[in-house]
């Protein structure tokens, strides 16, 4: 928190508007656990002015021991609403991972949040044998343990491994061979994608590809997100730092690094920036790290895609933005390439969070609320769209809320693009 001079003066950044405390109706994400429960402790505002209390005047040796803060801070789904929509651009999601990290040095990490947070290691020797893992995911009996076991919400359906990793396909793919490709781009392989949704991967690759981009994945790492909302963020900074190790010379403004996941590819411009040894580089990184949707949105601009690649084929579809995309760049992107075949009428959803945020909503003690979230706007827009609207959501927490909460299965911008190609 060098930028504000620690956290404390970050948390008086708020001044007490109570733009947080906005009904559904006004628009916007900030700040959805308020709006479920309206109750004030469940506010932005209540957050910034406990911390600023217990910073201020606790006299234990570490601030944050106090559970009075974790409980006001318990129902943050982190979804950086604030960070763009307050006017003091309060940044609760970065002060509840610092919270949460200090609070673990003092009273240890829950087994459930040590499951979420090595999510990556656990879906790694899962995939070791994914159609066993599967089985024992989707197994009413089996599944019913490990949620047992694990806190997880009974009602939740397990994400599933796919049957191989995005890594193992692009390694044996036949290399595409373009003619004077338009520029050459990196794309991250995130662990979400990489080992639950490979098939995402393979289509962004496919579009990519098929509008004349050569497309490179090279070995790095996880993002370090499920670190980063869990709180084990001496974890996440060596992550952080080595991912920027690994871009740093190969990342410019004519080789961009771009991302599928939100979440994952967004630390790079948010987190990264604050945990990161190296600043000037992470910076520079930074500044030509895009959403898949951001670069083709650009391209679309500089003249190098256009709807002629694309089917005139009629369909209707309806866009749910993820909150990280909303608060740090934006739906506008992803609007736009679903706009680019010419007859595709695409309508943006105007929901705040999902409910889901990453773990909250596989929380037993969250699952209500979570649903009660989603209830708010966007699962009864999805239950409004006849069978034949497609309904798309950039994020894969969001795609998972929708499947659970209205049983429609929701694709990623790339998945729908990548189909409306012409071969």
């Amino acid at each position: 928190f060098s930028d504000s001079q620690g956290i404390l003066r970050a948390a008086e950044n708020c001044n007490g508007s109570g733009d947080c405390r906005k009904p559904v109706e006004a628009g916007g994400t900030m700040c959805p656990s308020y709006r479920a429960t309206k109750d004030e402790k469940d506010s932005t505002r209540a957050r910034a002015n406990a911390l600023r209390e217990f910073l201020t005047t606790s006299e234990k040796r570490n601030r944050f021991d106090h559970k009075e803060l974790k409980e006001v801070l318990e129902l943050c789904i982190s979804c950086k609403g604030c960070k763009s929509e307050c006017p003091s651009n309060v940044d609760m999601a970065a002060y509840k991972a610092e919270f949460e990290y200090q609070y673990q040095k003092e009273n240890g990490a829950s087994l459930r949040s040590r499951l979420f947070a090595y999510n990556t290691s656990f879906n790694r020797m899962g995939q070791l044998l994914p159609g066993f893992s599967n089985r024992m995911f989707r197994n009413k009996f089996t599944s019913g343990i490990i949620k047992k076991s694990f806190g997880i919400a009974p009602e939740r359906n397990m994400p599933q491994l796919s049957r191989t990793t995005l890594y193992s396909y692009y390694r044996k793919k036949i290399q595409t061979t373009l003619k004077q490709p338009i520029k050459k781009v990196y794309l991250f392989n995130d662990e979400f994608t990489n080992f639950q949704e490979s098939e995402i991967g393979m289509a962004a690759i496919k579009l990519l590809e098929g509008l004349n981009y050569e497309v490179e994945l090279v070995k790095h790492p996880e993002s370090g997100r499920s670190f980063i909302s869990k709180g084990f963020l001496e974890e996440a900074k060596k992550l952080a730092n080595r991912n920027i190790e690994i871009f740093k010379d190969i990342i410019n403004e004519d080789t961009p690094l771009l991302g599928i996941e939100p979440s994952a590819i967004l630390s790079f411009r948010d987190e990264y920036l604050r945990l990161a040894d190296h600043k000037a580089e992470a910076e520079r990184l930074a500044k030509n790290t895009f959403l898949i949707d951001e670069f083709i949105k650009k391209e679309i601009i500089a003249g190098n895609i256009s709807g002629a690649s694309f089917t005139s084929e009629k369909k209707r579809i309806k866009l749910h933005g993820h909150c990280h995309q909303k608060a740090l760049s934006g739906v506008g992107s992803s609007f736009a390439m679903l706009n680019l075949p010419e007859n595709y009428e695409v309508t943006v959803v105007p929901s705040g969070c999902c409910g889901m945020a990453g773990s909250f909503g596989y929380e037993k003690e969250h699952y209500k609320i979570s649903m009660k979230i989603g209830e708010q706007t966007l699962f009864p827009a999805v239950r409004k769209a006849s069978a034949e609207v497609i309904i798309a959501a950039p994020g894969t927490s969001c795609r998972h809320q929708i499947h659970d909460g209205t049983g429609r299965k929701a694709y990623h911008p790339v998945q729908i693009l990548s189909e409306a190609l012409l071969s």
